[in-house]
């Protein structure tokens, strides 16, 4: 499912090239791969929002928001969380190093065998809560609070408080992984493609277009080509008329 760094890299270079336009090196397509993977990850998001305002088709094949929500699930994950301190709060960032988004969280009280969805509450409306003898948090119904500090940028705290023997579940997205067109230089001092150390782009198949299109874009500003940019530009508005036809 993954997208081919050497056809992206390949691709951009003839476009690039094309009319002696300049050269885009390694390092730079690199720096530019990464930038446009995040971008296009970033967007799922936001068309995720915009789109779910929409009815769907009931056709799957047919429904963007049911292709949207396939392409973000190839970064969902799940993993136990430890290190809980005495009030609760757990450093999400310290055992999951490469969380984008949090999903969800679950907490399996010790002496149960069910697992419990906590809901999500705001950490200005705890207290009310918390306070509350109707609405207090309890072990069939946990509640959570997420926050970040200077030194770690997720953290939650869990409502009631699980202690030694509790397990604390995350639903997370991840961050994708930077892309890498690694190379060797041969006898005649060109680069050539190194599959060994490469690493692809992590998007889904059908984003391989969009990665050419916005690196292009990138690159156009590198080089200073305006024409370059113009044409990236062009044929992603046309991908986008496309997608929404």
């Amino acid at each position: 499912m993954a997208v081919s760094i050497d056809r992206v890299y390949q691709k951009v270079l003839a476009l690039a090239n094309k009319e002696q336009r300049g050269y885009i090196t390694p390092q730079e397509f690199n720096l530019f791969a990464d930038h446009a993977q995040m971008e296009i990850f970033e967007q799922y998001f936001y068309d995720l929002e915009q789109r779910s305002r929409v009815p769907g088709n009931d056709l799957d094949y047919g429904d963007i928001i049911t292709n949207i929500e396939e392409k973000i699930s190839l970064f969902m994950l799940t993993d136990n969380i430890t290190g809980v301190q005495q009030n609760g709060e757990f450093l999400i960032s310290n055992d999951v190093t490469d969380v984008y988004r949090l999903s969800s969280v679950k907490i399996t009280y010790s002496g149960s065998n069910r697992r419990v969805v906590a809901d999500e509450m705001r950490v200005s409306e705890i207290d009310k809560y918390e306070n509350s003898p109707l609405a207090a948090p309890t072990k069939s119904s946990p509640v959570y609070t997420k926050f970040s500090t200077d030194d770690n940028p997720i953290k939650i705290k869990v409502y009631p408080y699980p202690i030694t023997g509790d397990t604390v579940t995350v639903d997370y997205l991840r961050t994708p992984i930077p892309p890498n067109w690694s190379y060797f230089i041969s006898t005649d001092n060109s680069a050539l493609f190194n599959s060994t150390d490469s690493i692809d782009f992590e998007l889904h198949s059908l984003e391989e277009n969009n990665l050419v299109v916005k690196i292009l874009q990138l690159a156009g500003v590198a080089i200073k080509d305006p024409n370059l940019t113009q044409v990236a530009s062009q044929k992603e508005i046309s991908t986008i008329q496309q997608q929404k036809q």
